[in-house]
């Protein structure tokens, strides 16, 4: 059996996240003593996952794909296109986590809504 990547790992947690699944995914691949840095809840994994939790049960239909995925020593950077409903253009969105024994021990996040009108040829993405 093919042991995953943290590569693996932290694109199934994010798409285990967003299509609602977010148990599975914290019971799956978070580890413990997790912390995160989203500066509007507090920096434990229990108010982070219900956060997500109710971000799923507002945004059933939300959809995300992963664009870029890097992984350095033990940590994975991924840059994504994150759509809460379908035919809306989204957000373009970083996670960076951190692994410890294979699993995420801290996780960061930052986004960036896709304009409707840009002058950049080469779009976000």
């Amino acid at each position: 059996m093919k042991t995953m990547s943290l590569k693996e790992k932290a694109v199934n947690f994010l798409q285990l996240v967003a299509s609602g699944n977010v148990r599975e995914a914290y019971e799956s691949y978070v580890g413990p003593g997790f912390r995160h840095h989203n500066p509007y809840f507090p920096g434990d994994a229990s108010s982070l996952m219900v956060a997500m939790e109710e971000n799923a049960a507002k945004f059933p239909n939300k959809a995300l794909e992963v664009k870029r995925c890097l992984e350095e020593g033990d940590s994975v950077m991924t840059y994504s296109n994150v759509k809460h409903e379908p035919g809306v253009l989204g957000a373009a969105v970083v996670h960076i986590f951190r692994f410890e024994e294979g699993r995420i021990v801290e996780l960061w996040d930052t986004g960036q809504a896709i304009p409707e009108d840009s002058p950049n040829e080469n779009g976000m993405f």
